[in-house]
This record gives C-alpha cells, structure tokens and sequence, in this order.
C-alpha cells in the first residue's frame, strides 16, 4: 500500500495525475513525503546508471530524510559503494544500509530489453563515436548513422572510398568503451563531375588553433588505450605539437596518428612525446 501511494504522489508531483487525484479524493504528498520520494528517485537512478550496482540486488526507502537499503550485493565493496551514494545525495540525514553480502551471489538474469542504464550507456557512447567522425578530416568523405548496443558499435550509409570507409571504422574501433564495431558503410565513388567538392586542403581552412586543440584533446581523451592525462596538445598555424610521457611505443603512435586525422591539422611533431 505503501508503495502504492508513493508511486501515485510521484505522479501528483509530476502533474500528470493532479487533476484525476483530486478527484479520486487522494490527497496531495506533504513537503516532506515529497521531498522523500524525490530522494529515493535520486538514488534508485544513480545505481541504475552505477555499472557496479546496476545488476545487485537493491531496494531504496526514504522517511524523513533516512535512507534504508535492503537485498543483497555479492561483494562488500558494493555495500559500501551504495551507501555513500545515498550519503552523497543532499538532504539525506542518516543511511540505515541492511544490504546483506553474500559471497557467489548471481545477481538477476539480465532482461531481454535495456534497463536506464545500458540506455545511457550506449546514448554516451553514441555521442562519443558520432564527435570523433564529425571531427575527422573524412567527417565529408562519409555519411555515417551510428548506432551502439552494450559496446558493439554498428556503422551505416556510405563511403566515398575504401580508405574512408576503414578511418570510419578505426576511428569508431579506437573509441573508449568500444569493444566491437560492425562496419556496414557501403563505399559509393562520388560523380565524376563532382569537381566543385571541397578538397581537403579547402575544408580545413579558416579552423583556429584553439579549435584543432580542443578537437584533438577530446579526441585523446575518448580513445581506449590512451591515457590522455599524460599528453600536452599546442596548436600553431595548423601545426600540432604532442609532448608528455606514455607507456610504449604502441599509445605514441596511436596519439599520433589519432592526431593526424583530427580535421584541420597539417601536421603533428610529436618530438617531445616519449614512450
């Protein structure tokens, strides 16, 4: 019952269902009640976007600012981990964690269809791999849809050549988060009176330095197997300049290459940046 009336003072305070409240006779949550059902959304939400805790075993009540946790979590880390995201949520007065740790706990089969979460992960992981296209030198070269499930990436549409359709498909492959790409782009030559196309040359001028840079840190920062935190990015007259310490010869060349395909870059000396 309990539940039940929460779920419908969500809904009053949400507005859609104040009116037929109303006239159904329940009356509206108190500032407090609402304040409460605000607080478990707040939480419930965050373990669902949680990848550790999105697949435990936890349920979320709040009464006068007091959070309680029950179910089970299979290891100790993630008990902990629950309750100081409840503690972390403003308002919250005192956390009473019940959650019971059971070692070689499964948690729930997954569901046939995407939880918030996975939705949320795949939506980001979109945004990330359709930045990266749009900031390469081919961005003209392709016509891409992307689409992602639980890390495969599927790439749709068309290629001007070969070597467009595979950068297309490595700059996808080199995304963080990434762990499979389907590359489905069919290469389509452009037509040979298409001589008023922008040449490369064409499509990078008039891009200022600050925005190479930009462009080539964000591209750093979202490639797996890059610690970006470690590299130093300058830009002078279209002239990137890479300088830090990575852990091998393997991350230089990727960061250099991956740097070399941002649009606008004329070239990248890379002298200062040391395996």
């Amino acid at each position: 019952m309990k539940t039940r009336f929460r779920q419908l003072a969500w809904l009053f305070l949400s507005g859609g269902l104040s009116l037929g409240l109303s006239a159904q006779g329940f009356a509206a949550p108190t500032a407090q009640e609402a304040t409460d059902i605000r607080h478990e959304t707040q939480i419930s939400t965050s373990y669902a976007l949680n990848p550790l805790l999105r697949d435990q075993d936890i349920r979320v009540t709040v009464y006068n600012n007091k959070v309680t946790l029950t179910g089970t979590v299979e290891e100790s880390v993630k008990k902990e981990l629950a309750q100081e995201i409840a503690l972390g949520v403003e308002g919250v007065a005192t956390v009473d964690n019940q959650l019971d740790v059971r070692e070689g706990f499964m948690p729930p089969p997954p569901v046939l269809t995407r939880g918030y979460g996975e939705m949320a992960d795949d939506a980001t992981l979109n945004a990330a791999v359709k930045s990266r296209l749009k900031w390469s030198r081919y961005a003209d070269d392709v016509d891409v849809t992307v689409s992602s499930r639980q890390g495969k990436v599927t790439l749709q549409g068309t290629a001007n050549s070969k070597q467009s359709m595979g950068m297309a498909g490595m700059i996808a492959a080199s995304t963080r988060g990434v762990t499979d790409v389907e590359n489905q782009l069919q290469v389509v030559p452009p037509p040979a009176s298409a001589g008023g196309m922008r040449s490369g040359t064409q499509v990078e001028q008039g891009l200022s330095d600050a925005w190479i840079t930009t462009k080539v840190k964000s591209t750093l920062l979202y490639a797996r197997n890059i610690d970006s935190n470690r590299i130093s990015v300058t830009t002078s007259l279209g002239v990137v300049h890479l300088s830090g310490r990575l852990h091998g010869p393997a991350e230089r060349a990727l960061a250099i290459q991956l740097s070399k395909n941002v649009r606008g870059v004329q070239q990248v000396e890379a002298g200062k940046l040391l395996p």
